[in-house]
């Protein structure tokens, strides 16, 4: 038996191996050097040197760093709750029996696989104020569409909405396959008892769906505190500022200033937010979800 147990033993770590050692080195490695960066000043040329709770304290006088903070979280207000919603309706619609679901299926999906360079520059093209699409189309039932990428007050909207379209798909797919995990018989036995269509969605498939639902927003939540890449590539963080967030600030701090502990800082309080949310989102679901 123990000659057995060691054989599996050693067969284990022969192939579990190398991902350990991997993941030892290129992740649990980094994430180690970036805690202790954030009680340092490290400018990439000269050795660190600790710096304690200065670059934390810095960040609490850093007016760049509360912009951010706020330009992100609009962009989450503004974000989840609407893919959210049109991620269950396109959900609900997509899976009941329509010609051709399969096909519509992919299109809305196929956005989601797409490379956000390319997402972001057709958007700034359709959002042009001059030759975009969108403004032609507003133009020709008498809207003057706005400035969008822009205008300070538009910008963040502009980009919220590129993101919808480009992340409703993968909504939609979590919650089809949570709709294909209901079985037909909890509706059939809801018709036969008289419920119509909205109470069979309201108290049958809505608390169902639940722990679908609850999985979308989660990874949802955790993608718009990362946002960074449509940013980058619509708007640079501009009009004056009014679209820069957390990731940017982020990559400006330790690629442009070479301020490495303090973009470390930035980076862990990024990590407590994503934590938090994610800690009182996994409470919310062993509560609701049930």
């Amino acid at each position: 038996m123990y000659e057995r147990g060691f054989k599996r033993s050693a067969t284990l770590a022969l192939f579990l191996g190398p991902a350990v050692i991997g993941a030892a080195i290129f992740l649990i490695g980094p994430i180690l050097a970036s805690l202790v960066l954030a009680f340092s000043h490290w400018d990439l040329l000269t050795p660190a040197t600790f710096a304690g709770l200065s670059n934390f304290r810095t960040m609490l006088n850093d007016s760049e760093f509360w912009a951010a903070l706020r330009h992100t979280l609009t962009f989450i207000v503004g974000y989840v709750p609407p893919v959210m919603v049109l991620g269950f309706l396109l959900a609900v619609a997509l899976n009941s029996r329509i010609p051709g679901r399969g096909l519509l299926r992919a299109v809305y999906f196929l956005p989601v696989v797409t490379s956000w360079v390319a997402v972001g520059l057709v958007w700034k093209w359709l959002l042009n104020p001059e030759y975009g699409l969108i403004n032609s189309m507003l133009a020709r039932i008498g809207v003057q569409g706005p400035p969008w990428l822009f205008d300070p007050s538009f910008a963040m909207a502009a980009v919220i909405l590129t993101s919808l379209w480009k992340d409703v798909g993968f909504v939609m797919t979590i919650l089809i396959a949570g709709l294909q995990g209901i079985p037909p018989e909890y509706r059939e036995a809801a018709a036969i008892d008289g419920a119509s269509p909205f109470q069979v969605q309201r108290f049958l498939t809505l608390p169902l769906l639940m722990p679908a639902i609850f999985f979308a927003l989660t990874i949802s939540l955790i993608n718009s505190f990362q946002v960074f890449d449509q940013v980058y590539v619509m708007t640079a963080g501009g009009p004056a500022g009014s679209t820069t967030v957390l990731i940017q600030q982020i990559v400006k701090n330790a690629f442009s200033y070479s301020q490495m502990g303090y973009a470390a800082a930035m980076s862990w309080v990024l990590f407590l937010l994503v934590f938090a949310t994610s800690f009182v989102i996994s409470r919310l679901r062993g509560r609701w979800a049930a």
